[in-house]
């Protein structure tokens, strides 16, 4: 199944970048330059990896990520007005535990927003940094202590696929917990992996290629979280930015529609800096402000397909999806389906 690599981390600071490659080559040596591709997953809900595509194009700099990175905090600035944060609603949540829990819906939504993903696979680059990114590392109540683990693996092959009807409500934009016991999708998927003999691997869960408007993430599905500061944002990107004045912008790069009710909003400052980050040309950057103005939700989520290591332990001898204790797989949807339901492929992978 390759060769597996654990790690525990400590992250500093509320953000931090950290170069993942550069511990692996201190507890595992030459891991990394011995095998051609390699899986990389957290088991956290404010803290993963970017796409290899995304990390090539910040050209693997902290600097850039960090600039990458301040765009979501100033459309997700720390103790805005989030449900989430507000714990005299968190009605699952005891007297005690609403004292230590963390006020990090900030977090939540900039892993969501900045396309972080649980597992992704990367091309190995000797001398190339892998960085995993921290949102909520340290806070006023805790430092946390984190869970990654690296695979290196030559050659992956689909050894299952199969198709899966996910019920959905008449909601125009809407959220599914896809791990939610009750629906029994992992259930499945770990009967599939039971029966397919599979010691190890990848699970990939995809949206079907004719499903539209709809996509997938990875995060703490709690209900103030997802089915209120989420669904805002879907409706309005810039719904926690701070107002930076009221009067409308004269002229925000002659966005088509300049009724659009976002402009009063310094939204072209907040994104430069992400154009910035990304090295995108100006006629570019007019495109991506449109699309954000027009289109919400289609450019807040564009992830058909979200994925996860799969693994035996010390209670199963077959392999079972791996998952973080807050980790859901979560359908998110901005139009109603037809016949209130989305096809899901199951793709289980052989890394070896």
């Amino acid at each position: 199944m390759g060769t597996e690599v654990r790690l525990t981390l400590a992250p500093q600071r509320r953000f931090q970048a950290i170069d993942v490659n550069t511990r692996v080559a201190e507890e595992a040596g030459d891991v990394l330059q011995r095998h051609q591709r390699a899986l990389y997953c957290s088991f956290h809900t404010t803290a993963g990896y970017l796409d290899q595509s995304v990390s090539v194009r910040l050209r693997g700099n902290q600097d850039q990520l960090s600039q990458f990175f301040r765009t979501f905090r100033a459309l997700f600035p720390h103790g805005a007005e989030y449900r989430h944060d507000r714990m005299e609603l968190r009605t699952e949540l005891s007297d005690a535990q609403k004292r230590v829990e963390p006020r990090n819906a900030d977090s939540h939504l900039t892993f969501i927003g900045a396309g972080l993903r649980n597992c992704v696979t990367y091309r190995t680059r000797p001398g190339a940094p892998v960085y995993f990114i921290e949102l909520d590392g340290k806070n006023e109540i805790m430092r946390r202590q984190r869970t990654t683990t690296v695979l290196a693996y030559d050659a992956e092959r689909v050894v299952s696929r199969t198709s899966v009807r996910i019920p959905v409500s008449k909601h125009p934009i809407d959220s599914v917990n896809l791990g939610d016991p009750r629906l029994g999708l992992l259930e499945q998927v770990n009967d599939l992996l039971a029966g397919s003999g599979l010691e190890g691997g990848r699970v990939d869960l995809v949206v079907a290629p004719d499903e539209r408007h709809v996509a997938l993430t990875v995060n703490e599905y709690e209900t103030l979280l997802m089915q209120h500061d989420l669904m805002e944002v879907l409706k309005n990107p810039l719904r926690f930015a701070k107002i930076k004045g009221r009067n409308m912008l004269d002229d925000p790069l002659a966005i088509p529609g300049k009724t659009l009710s976002y402009a009063r909003y310094d939204v072209v400052r907040v994104l430069n800096s992400l154009m910035e980050a990304l090295r995108l040309d100006q006629s570019s950057f007019e495109r991506l402000v449109a699309k954000v103005m027009a289109v919400p939700a289609q450019r807040f989520l564009r992830s058909r397909r979200v994925s996860f290591l799969a693994a035996a332990d010390a209670q199963h001898a077959a392999a079972r999806l791996v998952r973080g204790t807050y980790q859901s797989p979560i359908l998110v949807q901005w139009q109603s389906a037809e016949r209130q339901a989305r096809r899901l492929d199951v793709v289980l992978v052989q890394l070896s």
